[in-house]
């Protein structure tokens, strides 16, 4: 492939991946004025989720990985506090790290929705993880099946948004 093709695929990666980024972004900002904490505090949808597990399909895991990170850090910078900060990493790493090797081993046998529910479970598992340590205590393990509960439901919505989403995407990739 002559240098400019390498030059122009660079380009083109980098731009998509900012595009997911600048959507994961908007999706982090626009949860936040959703009012769905009142059915059960601590809960979101993962809207941003779906751009992250989508990456996770269409890209390789270390730019859906760096994608993730950076969600992390930019909506904490900008809409964010230091705990949100840690609570957001912790489970984005805990859920990435199931999420990708699953992709990797089981795309044919695993759904997105299967994916996207470990997905949610892990990432509350991993919030709940860093909230006992931040607070130092276990007790907060005790709101651990309300969590599990709604990342399942959460994980169910955003893994058909994901397949319906990578499936649309795959046409033009």
């Amino acid at each position: 492939m002559p240098d400019s093709e390498n030059k122009k695929t660079t380009a083109l990666s980098l731009a998509l991946k900012a595009v997911f980024l600048a959507f994961a972004l908007a999706a982090g900002f626009v949860e936040r004025w959703i009012p769905f904490e009142f059915l059960v505090p601590g809960v979101k949808l993962g809207l941003a989720n779906v751009v992250v597990l989508s990456a996770l399909y269409l890209f390789s895991w270390r730019a859906a990985l760096e994608i993730s990170l950076l969600k992390c850090v930019l909506i904490a910078v900008f809409a964010g506090t230091g705990a949100s900060f840690f609570y957001s990493l912790g489970g984005a790493i805990l859920s990435f790290a199931i999420m990708a090797p699953l992709i990797q081993i089981g795309r044919e046998k695993i759904s997105p929705i299967g994916i996207s529910v470990l997905g949610a479970v892990f990432h509350n598992i991993g919030q709940i993880l860093v909230a006992s340590f931040i607070m130092r205590t276990f007790a907060i393990v005790t709101y651990l099946p309300v969590l599990l509960v709604s990342g399942v439901f959460t994980g169910v919505t955003v893994g058909i948004a994901v397949k319906i989403l990578v499936k649309y995407i795959g046409h033009f990739w």
